[in-house]
């Protein structure tokens, strides 16, 4: 009987989420039919079948994290089903009890620390050096220090996944500390700081993360560890870019077309200081650059289940109003995370905008491999000499954040002086 498999939805997934399941046991399947949601580190895709049959049996319930090549159920001529329903009601059918324990472990900790094997598998005594496990489970084994002969292999044939290390390198962290080689109390009991512990059970709720913030925070903190960042800002005179943007949608008004942003022509403004300067259009490769031929901009998007970046491609060959309805058509679905994984890959550059939240300033994480990303604050009113007088105008902060690997301090204030001059004299935006 042929496996459904956790199939790869994204270059940067290494397992995915069965979020639901769109048919159930015993139901007829076709070639191409939509059976089940996958959750994805960037968006919630749907998975077809790989060819005709009945759907005999489900391996991994929704809300499962399965690597990418597990089995996560079986399709046949429907004879199987039987079997599976006995399975559910105690029947010995080994097969299919050890793969749904290969895809849904049992790491509840045991008193003494260690991990509660999964039912219908035993430890494998193999030496390390013979024991399965996936490149991945090797890398992070030897990252965590965890020796993969004390490791329970929990995926098929009892090898050793990523999860598995991951588990025996958090129940080795919680056994306790013997009296032997537990070291002398340096702080008194009644020290304020002894006071600053984890706090206990009912104090506090867990929310585990999604698929996205949890492929965020490792991507996020490797872009800071690898890259080193450099920081530039530039205070940018707006006032007759927004007088310029209620002159364009006066005019799409009356055309009844879509209205265009700040942030659209913000979008459309760094895409054309990319096209003149593609100096900072680069991502860091070892001992060379690769300097991108299109210029592909991310967008960042807020929504419930973390931060997604749309890609808007050539962004400098679009004008304005294209740019302001494919940016509002994928803000929307990122939102609703019907985003196509090919839509939030292939960026070259990130704009991140959180001025609508009133924030003034601040500095953005770099999205490897891009090797930048300009953080765009609200404009605010401020004094300043004018032609000899004192006016109010528009100002706008932008911070650059660039991977000083690539891109040097001059170079990335340059492209700071383009832009700048170009939204200051914003008719050139669409020239």
């Amino acid at each position: 009987m042929p496996d459904i498999i956790m199939p790869r939805l994204s270059d940067t997934m290494e397992d995915g989420v069965v979020s639901a399941w769109l048919k159930k046991v015993g139901d007829q399947i076709t070639r191409g039919e939509v059976v089940a949601e996958i959750e994805t580190d960037k968006a919630l895709m749907e998975l077809e079948a790989y060819e005709d049959g009945v759907l005999e049996r489900i391996l991994a319930e929704p809300g499962v994290r399965v690597p990418i090549g597990e089995p996560i159920a079986i399709v046949g001529d429907g004879s199987g089903t039987a079997a599976a329903g006995a399975a559910t009601s105690g029947s010995d059918t080994p097969d299919a009890t050890a793969k749904i324990a290969a895809v849904k472990p049992d790491t509840t900790p045991s008193s003494s620390g260690s991990t509660i094997q999964p039912s219908g598998t035993q430890p494998d005594s193999q030496p390390a050096a013979r024991k399965k496990s996936s490149p991945l489970a090797r890398k992070i084994a030897h990252e965590l220090g965890v020796d993969l002969a004390t490791v329970v292999g929990t995926g098929p044939g009892g090898r050793i996944t990523k999860q598995d290390v991951e588990a025996a390198r958090t129940a080795s962290s919680a056994q306790p500390t013997t009296a032997a080689t537990q070291p002398p109390a340096v702080v008194p009991v009644t020290s304020p700081v002894a006071a600053q512990s984890i706090p206990a059970a009912g104090e506090f709720e867990e929310i585990p993360l999604t698929n996205i913030q949890r492929v965020s925070a490792t991507r996020l903190t490797e872009s800071k560890q690898q890259a080193p960042h450099i920081y530039l800002t530039s205070a940018i005179d707006v006032t007759d870019l927004f007088a310029f943007r209620v002159r364009i949608n006066e005019t799409l008004d009356a055309a009844g077309e879509s209205k265009v942003s700040v942030n659209d022509l913000l979008v459309k403004a760094v895409a054309v200081t990319l096209r003149k300067d593609p100096s900072v259009n680069v991502s860091f490769a070892g001992d060379k650059l690769l300097r991108h031929k299109g210029i592909h901009l991310g967008v960042a998007v807020a929504t419930p289940a973390g931060l997604l970046v749309p890609v808007i491609r050539d962004a400098d060959r679009k004008s304005v109003s294209e740019i302001a309805v494919e940016c509002r058509d994928k803000a929307a679905r990122s939102r609703d995370r019907k985003l196509r994984a090919d839509e939030m890959s292939g960026g070259t550059f990130t704009l991140s905008n959180l001025g609508m939240f009133g924030i003034e300033q601040f500095t953005a994480v770099i999205n490897p491999p891009e090797s930048a990303i300009l953080a765009v604050g609200a404009a605010s009113d401020e004094l300043r000499l004018e032609n000899g007088a004192v006016e109010a105008r528009k100002i706008l902060r932008v911070t650059l954040s660039a991977d000083h690997r690539a891109i040097d301090g001059a170079v990335a204030a340059q492209f700071l002086a383009n832009l700048k001059e170009l939204l200051e004299s914003p008719l050139r935006i669409v020239a």
